[in-house]
């Protein structure tokens, strides 16, 4: 797709990722979130499966039909996936262990990816207010609800103290090794895929991820990083690729602009 047809689906894909918002929320407004275990004894809740289905079933409704790969889709072989040469990523409830806290710091994370590369990518926290996307060419916005987006960038505030983003749910020993060789570092403890949004507009410098991560985790808010101008890399410094055999992530660095020797700490 060119740049202009990207820039002409993406607020469909917002207002797309606003419908499963609602119905997200009609399920945090009340008291039973059908929990329940998948096979991977990660929880599932009501919400995930109804931001799913009008996920999925809108996408598939697309004038551009392309493939999908959701987090709760069924099981898809790379034999299948191989031939994609564009396809979307969903998450649709990114973040349910926040989501079970109440601690509001869920999305809904829409991508769509062109070869390994994501191209387009919708980021919402519901319960925030808030929307960050991005598409290949016209950078990174972010919306508050009522409000008119606003540009955003992973700029470098040299008077700023080095913050790194940490995850609230999943700490690591490494992690604290990694923390200990930076000087005067501030933590930012963010949960889902917010912890990049952090890094795309600026508020943090970088979000070190030691711990497993799927595709579908950092599709969307990689594309509103890089659109920032930020980075999202392995730790030999490559970018995140998709659609591998293996859909699990390598441990990974979000960096802003800021020249920072990451390396040296690991």
């Amino acid at each position: 797709m060119s740049d202009e047809q990207l820039a002409d689906l993406l607020p469909e894909i917002v207002a797309l990722a606003g419908r499963a918002d609602k119905a997200i929320m009609e399920v945090y407004a009340g008291d039973d979130f059908g929990e329940t275990a998948k096979a991977d004894n990660t929880p599932l809740t009501k919400a995930d499966l109804a931001s799913h289905r009008i996920i999925t079933e809108a996408l598939g409704q697309l004038t551009l039909a392309f493939p999908v790969l959701s987090e709760e889709s069924p099981a898809m072989s790379y034999e299948t996936r191989r031939t994609w040469t564009t396809y979307w990523l969903v998450d649709p409830l990114d973040g349910t262990k926040e989501f079970l806290k109440r601690n509001d710091e869920f999305t809904v994370n829409i991508a769509l990816i062109e070869g390994p590369t994501p191209v387009l990518g919708v980021v919402s926290a519901p319960a925030l207010g808030v929307t960050y996307y991005a598409a290949r060419g016209h950078g990174s916005f972010k919306q508050l609800d009522g409000q008119d987006p606003a540009r955003i960038s992973a700029e470098d505030r040299p008077d700023d103290p080095l913050r790194m983003v940490v995850s609230r749910s999943h700490g690591s020993e490494e992690l604290e090794a990694f923390l200990k060789k930076t000087s005067s570092v501030e933590s930012v403890p963010t949960g889902s895929s917010l912890k990049f949004c952090v890094v795309a507009e600026g508020a943090a410098h970088l979000y070190p991820r030691f711990g497993p991560t799927n595709e579908w985790d950092t599709a969307a808010a990689h594309c509103v990083v890089t659109e920032a101008g930020g980075t999202v890399t392995n730790f030999q410094g490559d970018p995140l690729v998709y659609n591998k055999p293996d859909l699990l992530n390598p441990y990974f660095m979000v960096s802003g602009k800021r020249k920072l020797p990451w390396r040296e700490w690991l």
